[in-house]
């Protein structure tokens, strides 16, 4: 059995490989790590960074902070205080200040996306989208190991007041149980196959209730597959997990991984084949998503190169995400044209197999926005635009249009096309935030655009974003 040995700031310089590199390296790169959270794991550097490139290496650039992740009068400042030897309180205040600017909930994780029950918000749940409810146990806000780019890094620091999670199970399933035009549950964190499977199973089996019949299907968002294949092959509960996706599987749901795979040498080695192997075994389906990052996955031949590892290892390809616009995003984002171009010479290299990847796509405050491509209408270039998920179910499909700009990376700096005012949700978009914002959200009435039959109503109170009736 292999154990899982993790490193982070206070072990920089005990990491064998880090001393080719020069001391101010480290010392820049512990740095950073006060501001972005640092882990990583003996089997990421022995197997999956290539050292004789680094620091170029992609998979490097994935895991270790770099200086361009702050921008240089932030990076001066932490730097100054580690060369005057301030305490650790210190640091992780002038840190805190830092992490405050970086957008640390972005897409209105914390303002829309949190439903309410029973006049109160519930911890650790986040139901954005009509059919999907993500869920974030508090055991499984961790990874092992953490990307660089990671738009959930505020869920590794510190207070906790900056994280997502629940302690506890029956306010989701009261919510559920609420809420039928849910069919689909995502187990997400941080990591939640970090969890050992005796505690997993205390969130995942009672969902398999006969009362929510419902839910369909059930995911796992998991970098683990990348970063910690024994988690499914040797760990002590391996086999114990696998049983759990079989049980899953025997109530009639699909059970989904979520992987995240950001670059093909993440699925080259013996035991990530073996792990895949097992997890398909177990009645698993694999499905593939990862951003575009700069440094790291920014050519097509690469993604070509992992979506077509990906389907001949029986995996599905889903998604080409831009980078999000919190964090470190002004060091790891690409153009949206730009990404669109790695995505079409990925996508002109693949067999239809492969065609089932999505993007470049934006999980924007809205909703998620794919760029479908770039146009000439009417004697102006634009950019072809269209929601796969809307926080209104109406937004989906319906194209629509931005001015081009080959510098624009994320939704809001897009401009409408035609010389239109404002994109066509956006009347309805503050609709729903100024409901929100006022507490007029109903807390009795049914859910005015969920799908299916309405429930009868339950003695709880409650609301979603979705529910304000449209004027």
């Amino acid at each position: 059995m292999r154990r899982c040995r993790v490193f982070t700031r206070e072990d920089i310089d005990s990491i064998p490989e880090l001393q080719a590199l020069s001391r101010d390296h480290r010392e820049t790169m512990k740095a950073v790590s006060w501001v972005f959270p640092f882990r990583v794991n003996e089997y990421v550097i022995r197997e999956l960074i290539d050292w004789s490139a680094a620091p170029e290496d992609p998979l490097y650039r994935l895991v270790f902070p770099q200086p361009g992740m702050l921008l240089p009068g932030q990076l001066s400042e932490i730097q100054g205080l580690t060369s005057r030897g301030v305490s650790e309180e210190e640091l992780e205040q002038a840190a805190r200040q830092i992490q405050l600017t970086l957008n640390v909930h972005p897409a209105g994780q914390k303002a829309l996306n949190v439903p309410w029950m029973d006049g109160r918000p519930l911890p650790g749940v986040q139901h954005k989208y009509r059919e999907t409810l993500l869920f974030f146990p508090a055991a499984g806000q961790s990874c092992h190991s953490y990307c660089t780019y990671c738009f959930r890094w505020a869920q590794f620091t510190r207070p906790d007041r900056f994280r997502f999670e629940s302690h506890e199970t029956s306010s989701l399933l009261r919510y559920l149980q609420l809420h039928r035009e849910v069919n689909s549950v995502l187990i997400t964190g941080g990591d939640p196959l970090v969890m050992r499977t005796k505690v997993l199973r205390r969130y995942v089996e009672p969902l398999l209730d006969p009362s929510l019949d419902h839910i369909r299907s059930i995911r796992f968002g998991t970098k683990s597959l990348s970063y910690w294949p024994y988690r499914f092959v040797s760990d002590p509960d391996a086999d114990d997990l696998l049983r759990l996706f079989e049980e899953i599987r025997s109530t009639g749901r699909h059970v989904a991984l979520m992987a995240h795979v950001s670059h093909p040498r993440e699925l080259e080695t013996p035991v990530v084949r073996q792990a895949i192997r097992r997890i398909q075994g177990a009645g698993a389906v694999i499905r593939t998503q990862s951003p575009i990052v700069r440094g790291v996955n920014d050519d097509a031949d690469s993604w070509a190169t992992l979506w077509r590892t990906q389907v001949q290892l029986g995996l599905v390809p889903y998604y080409m995400f831009v980078a999000r616009d919190t964090g470190a995003q002004h060091y790891f984002k690409l153009p949206l044209a730009e990404a669109l171009d790695v995505y079409n010479g990925a996508f002109r290299q693949l067999s239809g197999l492969g065609r089932t990847a999505r993007g470049p796509v934006m999980s924007a405050t809205p909703g998620k926005v794919l760029v479908t491509g770039v146009s000439r209408v009417a004697g102006e270039d634009v950019f072809v635009l269209q929601f796969l998920q809307g926080r209104d179910p109406d937004w989906v499909g319906r194209p629509f249009f931005a001015r081009f700009d080959p510098q624009a990376a994320w939704l809001d700096e897009l401009r409408p096309a035609f010389g239109e005012s404002e994109f066509f949700f956006e009347s309805r978009f503050r609709e729903i935030k100024a409901a929100l914002a006022a507490g007029q959200v109903s807390r009795r009435s049914p859910p005015a655009l969920s799908a299916g039959p309405t429930p009868k109503p339950p003695a709880p109170t409650y609301s979603w974003n979705r529910h304000i009736q449209k004027s």
